[in-house]
């Protein structure tokens, strides 16, 4: 039976996790970017904070002063504060309703914590069966599960870092957040994968993300290419063409392309003024003959030394001299506009600011501007995950302890002689 068009509204305004109550204990970034993708998908998400503090990164790189920061406004929209000091008998208590009445607890604590609150996954369970229990680590079971991670140390240990940057200078760390923000996203996925194994079992479960796997899960075309030395050299990296030897592990690859078409960044017209005047530029086998017209080589497309992706592997640098000689003719957008209509893969290097600029990335809301009380208006990025039959509205951060009366009524059940006796304990605060 067709779908009325009241049944097709009705379903704009669901939200597939409003069901769901999130128990949210993390603090600076992985945590609490998988938080906010559950908070998106309509998760009632409820924000644990130390009273008077709160999660560290509301006080840090502030830049407007009796403010948040917008490292905490960035990673905590569409959630519930609530003060709360767990060590307090009266918090302790507190504590085990919210987790009787959640669906899910997320921590990012040092390894633990958590038991030495009292609140291991032995009490857990006897409090609520039905908890999905979602923690990040820096690393998994093994020698290293006790060390403490964060962001750069995780993309060295999982093996960004020594696959990134020139084969004859530094291992890089990307300016991409791999290690948490990656990590967030991957426990983000592995909660809805265990509230769906819920509803068939009617059981909860633990789940875990350590860092260094998720980087490596990102990484995994640089394990793919370690096998592949075990055939000899990897004639699509750049130290192919310049002869220079490979050793027993995957090298750095510069700005090569990570799959089998060639590709480099290519300066474009105006990059002695502007630093991200460039282009990324791929050689794909299946338009080569357009690009040799594009550059003024038509013979490139013929000849036997130019014709074939693997003639072509020991003469990259100066094939893509000749397309850079091109490429300095145009700006990066004039070189999107000729190449796409001729199917060449091409993309602008875009700064920070042209992306913060752009109405295309604000009007589909992948950029949003957020309203604050107390910073004012402020961008931040918006859900990266786009649907059909709803639309993820991006709400301001809470305030320290701005849901928390409004938390222990709602959500807990605290009335009247109770909630002032909760209240007058000092375990809690509010805004």
């Amino acid at each position: 039976m067709a779908e009325s068009e009241d049944d097709i509204e009705i379903a704009r305004h669901m939200k597939p996790l409003q069901d769901v109550r999130v128990l949210d204990f993390t603090h600076v970034q992985s945590g609490p970017t998988c938080t906010q993708l559950l908070a998106w998908f309509g998760a009632d998400v409820i924000k644990v904070e130390r009273p008077g503090v709160g999660d560290a990164t509301r006080q840090q790189l502030v830049d407007v002063p009796g403010a948040d920061s917008l490292y905490f406004t960035m990673l905590n929209h569409n959630k519930r504060s609530i003060c709360l000091n767990t060590k307090h008998e009266t918090g302790k208590e507190v504590l085990a309703r919210l987790v009787e009445r959640c669906d899910v607890l997320v921590e990012n604590f040092a390894p633990g914590a958590l038991d030495r609150m009292g609140f291991g996954w032995d009490r857990i369970q006897q409090l609520n069966p039905r908890m999905v229990m979602a923690s990040v680590k820096g690393f998994g079971p093994g020698k290293f599960e006790d060390c403490k991670v964060y962001e750069n140390v995780a993309q060295c240990a999982g093996g960004s870092a020594s696959t990134t940057g020139f084969v004859d200078n530094l291992p890089m760390v990307t300016g991409a957040q791999i290690g948490d923000s990656g990590t967030g996203l991957h426990l983000a996925l592995g909660i809805v994968v265990a509230l769906l194994h819920r509803e068939r079992t009617g059981r909860g479960q633990k789940v875990l993300a350590p860092m260094q796997d998720g980087v490596l899960n990102l990484c995994r075309v640089k394990l793919r290419d370690q096998q592949r030395l075990n055939a000899g050299p990897l004639r699509e990296y750049s130290q192919f063409g310049k002869g220079i030897e490979f050793g027993e592990a995957t090298p750095r690859a510069g700005n090569d392309s990570g799959g089998g078409q060639p590709g480099r960044i290519l300066k474009c017209k105006g990059w002695e003024a502007d630093p991200n005047a460039y282009t990324y530029f791929i050689t794909q086998a299946a338009v080569w003959p357009r690009i040799c017209e594009l550059i003024g080589k038509p013979e490139w497309a013929k000849d036997p030394e130019y014709s074939t992706p693997d003639a072509r592997l020991g003469k990259l640098d100066g094939i893509f001299a000749t397309i850079e000689e091109w490429t300095c003719t145009k700006t990066k957008f004039e070189v999107m506009d000729i190449c796409n209509p001729l199917n060449i893969p091409v993309g602008p290097i875009l700064s920070m600011k042209e992306i913060a600029e752009d109405e295309s990335l604000r009007k589909n809301g992948t950029v949003v501007e957020v309203d604050h009380p107390e910073r004012g208006p402020y961008l931040t990025v918006g859900c990266p995950i786009k649907f059909s039959d709803h639309e993820v509205a991006v709400e301001r951060s809470p305030l320290l302890g701005e849901h928390t009366l409004e938390i222990l009524g709602d959500v807990l059940g605290y009335e009247g002689e109770e909630l002032k006796r909760v209240v007058d304990s000092g375990a809690v605060g509010s805004a």
